[in-house]
């Protein structure tokens, strides 16, 4: 079994540092549209990654350009996380009457049935133009 390459401080090189940045970033970004909770707090530790790499780039002489990806592809995941979170939040009541009715229905008209209910109740809470948005993308 072979140890990990360390540098003379006792850490991996910097640049596996941004890497790691750019790789949670990612993986944040894809949770951010399965699990949007999870995306957030894997942004937040993408992001934290990202900012400690940085100056370990900085002092290696190495390029920053992985790390500031992995920064910026973390905050692009928090901050839709974070909407996304927000909206089911919100719509938590909404939502929950919406599975409930997909669940006992039958038939592909009966799923329809069931997102004009959840599209109309939305529609109570939210604005024109976000229900517009929503219409256009249906289930």
């Amino acid at each position: 079994m072979s140890t990990p390459v360390q540098a003379p401080s006792g850490r991996p090189p910097a640049e596996s540092a941004g890497r790691r940045a750019i790789w949670l970033s990612i993986a944040a970004l894809a949770m951010t549209f399965m699990l949007p909770l999870a995306g957030l707090v894997m942004g937040v530790f993408a992001l934290v990654s990202g900012v400690r790499a940085l100056p370990r780039l900085r002092e290696a002489g190495g390029s920053t350009g992985v790390a500031a990806g992995g920064i910026a592809v973390a905050a692009l995941a928090i901050v839709l996380s974070a909407m996304t979170s927000g909206m089911q939040l919100y719509l938590m009541d909404e939502y929950s009457a919406y599975q409930t009715c997909m669940e006992s229905a039958g038939t592909v008209s009966a799923q329809g049935d069931c997102f004009t209910q959840f599209e109309s109740a939305a529609a109570k809470k939210l604005p024109p133009e976000v229900v517009e948005m929503l219409g256009s993308v249906q289930p």
